[in-house]
């Protein structure tokens, strides 16, 4: 009797262990459109900087973290997006302005875009830009 029990215990168990369902949802992806007008790499000082990626999260977007720090130096430019239009969505076109200020030195300069999902997932997608000197003849008033 003891082993029967044991056995109907230990497929029970089983059973339920092989029917749990799995609820991981994938790792949220990133994909840069656009980095810099007309995808140069480039942002000029006291201007922004156009930024446009593709977003999917499965598990749907918790925050959106913009870094851009200086290669070989301190300087930094920090966003975060924490509510609005890119939060709580599944699939979405990140499409922003970065203002770059006038004090920022020129040079190298490396680009990470953080997603984090409302699991806890993240992912980040990564480029070098160059910050050049503000040049008026290339800036457009009326650019999207």
């Amino acid at each position: 009797m003891k082993n029967i029990i044991l056995t109907v215990l230990a497929i029970s168990a089983l059973a339920f262990v092989s029917c749990k369902k799995d609820n991981t949802v994938a790792k949220p992806t990133v994909q840069f459109t656009e980095v810099g007008h007309e995808n140069s790499k480039q942002a000029m000082q006291g201007d922004d900087m156009h930024l446009e990626a593709d977003i999917m999260a499965e598990g749907l977007i918790k925050r959106i973290d913009v870094e851009i720090h200086q290669e070989g130096g301190t300087f930094e430019i920090e966003k975060a997006y924490t509510e609005g239009k890119y939060i709580g969505v599944k699939n979405v076109e990140f499409h922003e302005h970065i203002d770059i200020p006038e004090n920022a030195p020129l040079g190298e300069y490396h680009l990470h875009f953080t997603v984090t999902d409302q699991a806890g997932q993240t992912v980040t997608a990564e480029e070098h830009i160059e910050v050049i000197a503000f040049d008026p003849s290339h800036h457009d008033d009326d650019e999207d």
